[in-house]
């Protein structure tokens, strides 16, 4: 998977978490992408910039993740 990440032109931002190991976000698309642990990379639409604030910002990034991402917005696993 980590040829994949490597070829989606995105700003990668490394996470601590133990679910999650990194993170982009397309503003102008409002698209969500998720590198988690397991090497799996999921994007999610239709994602505002509060809620990608909230998980940037947040102390655990994955409770964040289950609170206020999962089952909310439509999403790929790429």
């Amino acid at each position: 998977m980590e040829a994949v990440r490597s070829k989606l032109p995105l700003a990668w931002i490394p996470v601590a978490s133990s679910n999650l190991s990194a993170v982009a976000y397309v503003e102008e698309l409002r698209q969500l992408y998720i590198f988690f642990t397991s090497a799996d990379i999921y994007v999610y639409f239709n994602v505002p910039p509060s809620i990608y604030r909230g998980l940037m910002a947040a102390s655990s990034k994955g409770k964040y993740f289950h609170q206020h991402i999962r089952g909310r917005f439509a999403f790929q696993k790429l």
